[in-house]
């Protein structure tokens, strides 16, 4: 019923648990003082006692002891506020941090709907577990004992009783435990699983339109829907099973607990410790049901609980996973190498073998081949996303994950076909690159993309860029994203695939920049259009994970192997040479038949 592993994440936080349940015990005893001193005063009414003084004492501690449990509950309503607060900043927190540590590398399995739903819904269910289910658990097994000290000097045989009737109600909780378990396992992953599909299906929604298939992902969703709303409804009747369940115990222990009372007047036994039989036979009748309250109470927020604990299994997951080791030393150069690097996905299929390459300090080196031939593998080896099978990757001939994570990320650049510009202004975007860039600055880099007309007429830096980018031109985002990347001023600049779906001009723009950086930085291309590689100092063709020719463009093309083949085949199609020309796949090249030629 309690998860050690979820009650570690509280940390410094336990404290505020353990003096809640103080609180709480305290506010049950005021509670059951304010019981006694009432049963006290019906006791000499019942006497007949008119004396008003003899009554002042029972009620000025009554009010005292009410007193006291208001003050102890706005007491502790305040702290599990403080808790609150605490444990989802932390662990929001964590979870950051975490996702931080793992780099760029995604967290496997889980999804950005996943990500997104548990790192804010479900530390929300976990706030929740933290203040109401696990102060309740240590209360509600306190309680009872607590009250059996108190009651077993009135009546032994009533205490006993109704102890004994306590344990009951945790029986059928535990005897629900594992299949509410199961069934908050699954709620929790539909609940995710919807969620994705929801967030999908908004995402793509201009497809969807384009192809007419919005009414089969609304019928789609509807049944993720359906099926949410099955397993939520076995929640339900689990819930109302439980609950019945904890109400008959409860209330037929205290029940028994009353005839117990009952019996003793009757056979006049009497109570212990000089009670009068009025007051004590009241006061045990009124104290019977708060021995199982606060089970009763825990029974009902042990399905809350269930429900932040599965949320919490799923953080748990995430915090849990295997971070790249990174060192300490700091970046001192930018000549980039792979050592015969070997990688696989699932560690049966080599995407890459034995890959060498080389990217020198300074100048232009592309890595070119067709789709899956594994160029964008290699560029997450650089960025630090995968880690090789096999092989080594060094910067400056030292590993890349002897270097610090900060210092690493502070020297490289990446600028892909979707690099992501934040929904805020373009001045703030900016300073996600370089805290300090001034205006001037900031034009300079859109003067260099021919953008700093384009954002003067829109309204200048404070120009808010909307989520996605929707309100710019894919060149203009892809431009844009250029632009922050050249203020950040890194040493190694990797650009994968980063004219890819954008206009001729502003590919033409982006591809100036390029060559203008790599006159000083270490600059690696990845790009399906060979034309844009044609100048590069040094060119890697791949292809199946392995790169089969190297050297400049004309040295490759004097080759006559894959890469010429490859580029003639691009030139003639987006010269429009197609007369006569049949192209057919032949093995992992291309033969070109027909009477077409060209230069």
């Amino acid at each position: 019923m309690l998860d050690k592993r979820l009650f570690k994440l509280l940390g410094g936080n336990k404290k505020y648990i353990f003096i809640v349940v103080a609180l709480m015990v305290v506010g049950l005893l005021a509670s059951v003082g304010t019981t006694a001193c009432i049963c006290f005063a019906i006791n000499l009414a019942f006497h007949g006692e008119k004396a008003f003084s003899k009554y002042v004492l029972p009620l000025v501690a009554a009010v005292a002891c009410v007193l006291i449990r208001y003050a102890v509950s706005r007491i502790n309503g305040d702290l599990k506020d403080i808790l609150g607060r605490n444990i989802k900043k932390e662990l929001r927190s964590k979870a950051y941090d975490k996702i931080v540590k793992l780099g760029v590398k995604e967290a496997d399995g889980i999804g950005m709907a996943g990500l997104t739903q548990t790192s804010m819904e479900g530390i929300e269910q976990l706030d929740i577990y933290f203040t109401t289910y696990i102060p309740q658990f240590f209360f509600a097994m306190i309680a009872p004992f607590v009250l059996f000290i108190i009651t077993v000097w009135i009546d032994w045989r009533v205490a006993l009783v109704l102890l004994a009737m306590v344990p009951l109600i945790p029986m059928s909780i535990i005897a629900v435990s594992k299949y509410a378990k199961k069934i908050f396992a699954k709620y929790w992953g539909k609940y995710i699983s919807m969620g994705g599909e929801f967030l999908d299906s908004v995402q793509g929604l201009k497809e969807l339109k384009i192809f007419k298939a919005d009414a089969r992902q609304h019928n789609k969703i509807n049944e993720s829907a359906e099926e949410f709303r099955k397993i939520t409804m076995k929640v339900l009747i689990m819930q109302l099973a439980s609950t019945t369940i904890m109400d008959t115990v409860a209330y037929g222990g205290a029940g028994l607990g009353i005839m117990m009372v009952i019996l003793n007047l009757a056979n006049g036994w009497g109570f212990g410790g000089g009670v009068a039989p009025v007051a004590g036979a009241l006061f045990l009748i009124l104290v019977a049901v708060d021995f199982f309250l606060p089970l009763r109470a825990f029974g009902s927020a042990f399905h809350v609980g269930m429900n932040g604990a599965s949320a919490g299994r799923n953080l748990l997951s995430i915090l849990e996973l295997e971070e790249p080791t990174w060192g300490d030393r700091l970046v001192d150069g930018k000549e980039i190498e792979l050592k015969d690097v070997t990688f696989s996905y699932d560690g049966q299929r080599d995407v890459l073998k034995h890959v060498d390459m080389s990217f020198s300090e300074k100048g232009m080196t592309a890595i070119v081949g067709e789709s899956g031939c594994g160029k964008s593998t290699v560029v997450n080896m650089i960025v630090g996303a995968f880690t090789p099978s096999g092989g080594e990757i060094t910067v400056g001939g030292t590993p890349i994950h002897d270097y610090s994570l900060a210092s690493y990320y502070g020297a490289l650049s990446v600028v892909s076909y979707n690099t992501y510009l934040f929904n805020s202004s373009v001045r703030d975007n900016f300073r996600l690159a370089k805290p300090t860039v001034t205006d001037e600055e900031i034009f300079d880099a859109l003067k260099n993309v021919n953008l700093d007309k384009f954002i003067l007429s829109e309204g200048g830096l404070d120009k808010v860029i909307n989520e996605d980018a929707e309100n710019i031109s894919g060149g203009q985002k892809q431009r844009l994203a250029m632009a922050v990347n050249l203020v950040a001023d890194k040493k190694i600049y990797v650009f994968d695939e980063a004219t890819s779906n954008i206009d001729i001009e502003s590919e033409a723009i982006i591809m100036d920049n390029i060559r203008t950086l790599a006159k000083e930085k270490t600059v690696i291309v990845i790009s399906h259009r060979l034309e844009n590689v044609v100048h590069a100092d040094r060119i890697y063709f791949m292809d199946a994970g392995e790169v089969k020719e190297c050297g400049t463009h004309q040295e490759l093309m004097t080759l006559d192997g894959g890469y010429k083949k490859l580029y003639s085949m691009q030139k003639m199609l987006e010269e429009g040479y197609f007369n006569d020309v049949n192209i057919t796949a032949a093995g992992k090249g291309y033969e070109l038949k027909g009477g077409a030629s060209h230069e």
